[in-house]
């Protein structure tokens, strides 16, 4: 099967092998894919709209993923948060997903949910930021789902350094009623989180935040990084008290941190779930001591890793396209359409060279689909 595709000509797809499909998790890691949402193609979603979603195809979505043992990291950055999800639409994911979760098991094991401050833009100082996540950790909790604390706009603007952090986030967990997860979410994925933690120095940041982590670790399930940098999330892991997990956010070195004993929660886990999932069963048994078993893993990740970087390329807040892209390419949802518009966030070269990297990483779960929808997605651009 052939298509011409621009940058690179007439291009022959390889030879799809079929995943195997098995609901049942992966023992030697946790992992969540962090979930993207199905926008309502007849719905108003130009930019600055309330988001229409498709409560209908976003829900089998999230089926998809646990369908492959996954668990899902839901009302995330890569559902849009703070780029198009308003909080009415957050809150009605958030209970839908749980509900959802609750006819298969336990919602708390099988879904988590950012609770951020997004609802409250104009939140002024440090009650007014406490009382926003509060709002927020309920909605989560209410729900079943486990909380993640997601990193918040207002408190970077707002906290004057280290110490302002540690109050607030001290008075969250004495909202919880289960340890939470802590999003670390670098300024590539949210240029108004620089400087989190305190400081513009990540080395000071990281003192920072590991002093919270210490004094709080009974109340940390674990840590979200997602820095793109390896060798700080190595040093990281290494110093985090014993039980809380490192939860590894890095889209470009996922293979060897997961390999290396990081968790994942991972926004390219909803684009290559098939292979994620493949790859952590391999991962289950080299550490039961199948000696081959380490090479499969990494011969199965390998390739979705040109496909990540090409994904979450500069500018990285960006890649919420190329996933939901791939999401339409694969049948999971019928347009490519996005809240907020954001499905023009990317060039056509761009969205090309991913249905290339996503054939080559057997990542196409119906060619004779993708072509079509690639076709006539070029051309509508003139193609």
């Amino acid at each position: 099967m052939r298509i011409d595709l621009p940058g690179s000509g007439p291009y022959t797809l390889r030879e799809r092998t079929p995943w195997r499909v098995s609901a049942t998790p992966a023992t030697s890691r946790v992992a969540y894919a962090a979930a993207h949402v199905v926008a309502d193609p007849l719905g108003d979603n130009t930019p600055g709209s309330p988001a229409a979603v498709d409560w209908d195809a976003t829900l089998r979505f999230r089926h998809h993923l646990w369908s492959h043992g996954l668990r899902i990291a839901d009302a995330m950055d890569t559902a849009q948060r703070n780029m198009g999800l308003d909080w009415a639409a957050t809150r009605e994911l958030i209970r839908r997903t749980a509900a959802e979760a609750r006819t298969l098991g336990d919602p708390a094991t099988l879904v988590s949910c950012g609770a951020g401050t997004d609802h409250a833009p104009d939140a002024a100082d440090l009650d007014a930021i406490t009382a926003a996540y509060a709002e927020q950790i309920e909605t989560v909790q209410d729900a079943g789902a486990g909380v993640i604390v997601m990193a918040s706009r207002q408190l970077a603007r707002v906290a004057g350094g280290p110490g302002d952090y540690h109050r607030v986030y001290a008075k969250l967990f004495g909202l919880a009623d289960r340890p939470v997860i802590l999003h670390w979410l670098g300024e590539m994925f949210d240029p108004h989180l620089a400087g989190y933690w305190g400081s513009r120095d990540v080395a000071a940041a990281t003192e920072s935040f590991l002093e919270l982590v210490h004094a709080h670790a009974a109340m940390v399930d674990g840590v979200k990084v997602s820095l793109l940098d390896e060798e700080h999330e190595v040093r990281l892991r290494a110093a985090l008290p014993e039980g809380v997990r490192l939860y590894t956010g890095d889209d470009f070195n996922y293979p060897s941190l997961i390999a290396g004993g990081s968790h994942a929660l991972l926004g390219i886990f909803d684009a290559i779930a098939p292979a994620a999932a493949a790859a952590l069963r391999e991962l289950d048994a080299a550490e039961a001591g199948d000696a081959s078993a380490r090479t499969r893993y990494e011969q199965i990740l390998a390739p979705t890793v040109p496909l990540s970087r090409k994904i979450f390329e500069t500018p990285t807040y960006h890649y919420k396209t190329g996933i939901v892209f791939l999401a339409w390419l694969n049948g999971h949802q019928d347009a490519f359409a996005m809240v907020n518009g954001a499905q023009s966030a990317r060039s056509l070269p761009h969205l090309a060279e991913v249905f290339r990297l996503a054939d080559q990483a057997g990542l196409l779960a119906d060619p004779e689909l993708a072509v079509r929808r690639m076709a006539a997605l070029l051309a509508v651009n003139g193609r």
